[in-house]
């Protein structure tokens, strides 16, 4: 049962929740203690809602309004409540994408996880946002087999809910012997099964390359490819077996191994917070001994550091 952090807030009044945005906006110093009570507190769909009586109410634009006024990280948080899931993956791909460098790591997070449908309406907000092809835009910034495997995922062609016994067999030997072979056949391969099956069939996939090798198929990629190339392969892998296990993985190394890596922390909470935000916080307590809620109040700060709990939705116990 997956569960996120944030819900439809009961009894809403989306105009008064303007009247209070605006008057927290336009006071001399930003009241940011109640943008965080409001957009933290609000469903996506509800924020969405808030944003079209702001724009009827006082002829503005909110996220304008909010750019404006804040700064920094916390600005993109709070900027990044207020896009729907589609619109904000199109913006984060963007970025990563026509940034200084490009960011792997965001299209991998991205793209590993995502069912056909968010893809397809990632690329429909992608080209309304920025009026660009995010195939040709992947094409044209990422290279190689990292390229060739972000291309086949951005295709959103994974079959759903279908799954043969019979062929996992096979599939689990194309995947062994390009673990062994290497070549680019092997590697195209590779990626064809990892980005085309369905979870269900890839579920007995793995097992089958277990008993074949005596390895683990992931073991084996780390062994076997480098680069980011291997890191994608290894996302997908991981998010067939338990997604929440890989962005809580992801947040850990996110804030442990680049001395907090903001981008990545913000996009992950705010992007999962209503889909399984709630079971990334369990593996991550499960998994690394601290809560998430602990190690984000260690390395945050300001009203910046309660935007993210607010996301996070702690417990008590979580102090």
């Amino acid at each position: 049962q997956t569960q996120g952090t944030i819900f439809p807030a009961p009894n809403f009044n989306p105009i008064m929740d303007a009247q209070f945005l605006r008057g927290a906006l336009q006071g001399i110093s930003c009241e940011k203690d109640v943008l965080i009570d409001i957009l933290t507190q609000r469903c996506n769909s509800q924020r969405l809602m808030i944003a079209e009586a702001y724009r009827d109410t006082y002829g503005r634009d909110l996220i304008t309004d909010l750019k404006e006024n804040l700064s920094h990280h916390f600005k993109e948080v709070m900027v990044g409540l207020m896009y729907p899931p589609a619109s904000y993956d199109a913006h984060e791909l963007w970025h990563a994408l026509k940034g200084a460098d490009t960011e792997e790591k965001c299209l991998i997070d991205i793209l590993a996880s995502r069912s056909n449908m968010d893809i397809f309406q990632m690329k429909e907000a992608y080209l309304m946002q920025y009026n660009n092809d995010l195939q040709q835009d992947i094409d044209s910034e990422t290279s190689g087999h990292f390229r060739d495997t972000l291309m086949n995922l951005a295709q959103g062609t994974r079959m759903e809910g279908y799954a043969d016994p019979s062929t996992a067999a096979q599939d689990a030997m194309i995947l062994w012997e390009a673990c062994q072979q290497k070549t680019g056949e092997h590697k195209n391969m590779l990626q064809m099964i990892l980005c085309n099956r369905s979870y269900q069939q890839l579920w007995m996939v793995f097992q089958e390359f277990q008993n074949i090798s005596g390895q683990d198929i992931v073991d084996a990629i780390n062994e076997c490819y480098d680069g980011y190339f291997q890191e994608l392969l290894v996302a997908i892998v991981l998010c067939v077996r338990d997604k929440p296990s890989y962005f809580a993985y992801r947040l850990y190394n996110a804030i442990h191994d680049f001395g907090f890596h903001n981008k990545t922390v913000i996009r992950i909470l705010i992007a999962r917070s209503e889909i399984d935000l709630m079971n990334i916080r369990q593996r991550y307590k499960e998994r690394y001994g601290k809560s998430l809620f602990h190690d984000i109040k260690h390395f945050a700060s300001g009203h910046y550091e309660s935007a993210l709990l607010a996301i996070c939705a702690g417990d008590a116990e979580d102090y």
